[in-house]
């Protein structure tokens, strides 16, 4: 591997520690290689790729108190396979910016501390990009970091979408919609001036994994996204209920649900198609079992994204195009054909053979509203914002 400048980019979540590589020598961010530990595994090994070459290595350390001796153990392999000193930055994908962020930003001890000032916002996502990014100051202090946000690329909704019916008072300290998912949507807002200029200027991209989310794109600007204050709202999703009546969590509160921790795990883990079916929240393994409970989970979960999607015409005046992406949308043909049929009163229309190919367009010719498939590649918008601060710096 001959890249002399090497830029790493790190998505930290609860359960996966994801690590794009980056060769940045010629001016652009191009990608040359991913890893990826999952601390769910009894020992913890890093998974990565590089060229042509496949590697698994072990780990020392744990996602705990030894977590620092998993980030030294994966730069220590991964750095063996790129010349000396090639690793000049690193990048992370912090989900929640708040007000502070609007754009990517780099890393001084001030910067760090804004970012820690928001963990209210983002209690579970937030510290775990804050632990890669300070065990990285310790390993590596002669390295650039860099911080790219989620919510930076919603920061050009109006301020009628992002308001909730609450006092302003608590709106003005930052009670108020965000939207999540926003690298993710970056990345479609530019391929599809890439891929496929006539798709028109108002989109709504649907962001369909294990988390999901959908967002409102005009001329490849955000202005409106399912999730709001959090990433609990909007549509349902794998465990997390999506959009929910407060009241409901007044009953639970009553009914004796009432330590905050409980109620935080049910909300993020007990509820979306999991607690509908009962079964399990991977649309994979629902679409196959035949148990009426499965079914409903998953009609659940298409009719909510197709509801969402009209109510997101009514922020654009219109509707030119939708885009399904992430790993449910990039790959599950049945989910979209489901989310289609609801809106067909709308003009939109599938032909069948380019959806279960999984194509880029996969409307019919006489489709009044194109429907698109575009993979996503959150890595390469964090590297690409990552670079553009070393060159302006």
């Amino acid at each position: 591997m001959d890249a002399d400048r090497v830029c790493l980019t790190f998505n930290a979540g609860s359960s996966t520690l994801k690590i794009g590589i980056f060769d940045a020598g010629t001016g652009a961010a191009r990608p040359i290689g991913k890893g990826k530990i999952d601390f769910d595994d009894s020992a913890l090994v890093l998974r990565y790729w590089l060229g042509d070459d496949s590697f698994e290595r072990p780990l020392s350390g744990d996602n705990g108190d030894r977590f620092a001796e998993v980030i030294e153990g994966s730069l220590d392999h991964l750095l063996a396979q790129l010349p000396p000193g090639s690793l000049k930055l690193a990048s992370h994908r912090v989900v929640h910016g708040g007000l502070r962020f609007r754009e990517a930003a780099a890393l001084d001890a001030q910067t760090i501390c804004d970012i820690e000032a928001r963990v209210p916002l983002a209690p579970l996502p937030q510290p775990q990009a804050l632990r890669v990014i300070r065990a990285l100051q310790d390993l590596r202090p002669d390295i650039l970091q860099t911080a790219s946000f989620d919510t930076a690329f919603h920061a050009t909704q109006d301020d009628l979408v992002r308001r909730l019916a609450i006092p302003r008072s608590l709106h003005d300290e930052g009670l108020r919609r965000y939207g999540f998912h926003g690298l993710s949507y970056k990345f479609i807002a530019g391929a599809l001036k890439r891929q496929a200029p006539e798709a028109g200027g108002k989109v709504v991209a649907a962001h369909l994994g294990s988390g999901a989310s959908l967002c409102a794109l005009q001329g490849g600007i955000s202005r409106d996204c399912s999730m709001g204050f959090s990433a609990l709202d909007g549509i349902p999703m794998a465990t997390r209920p999506g959009s929910l009546d407060p009241g409901a969590l007044l009953y639970l509160m009553r009914k004796g649900t009432r330590d905050q921790s409980e109620l935080e795990h049910f909300l993020y883990h007990a509820c979306g198609m999991l607690g509908v079916s009962g079964i399990s929240g991977d649309t994979r393994d629902l679409l196959k079992d035949v148990r009426p409970e499965a079914a409903q989970a998953i009609d659940l979960f298409c009719f909510r994204i197709a509801s969402e999607i009209g109510r997101m015409s009514v922020t654009l005046g219109g509707l030119d195009a939708i885009v399904f992406t992430a790993g449910i949308g990039e790959n599950q043909p049945e989910i979209r054909r489901r989310v289609a049929a609801h809106l067909r009163w709308m003009g939109l229309q599938l032909d069948d053979g380019r959806n279960e190919a999984n194509i880029t367009v996969i409307s019919a010719p006489d489709s009044r509203i194109a429907a698109l498939v575009i993979p996503t590649d959150e890595e390469q918008v964090i590297a690409d914002e990552a670079l553009a601060i070393l060159r302006a710096g």
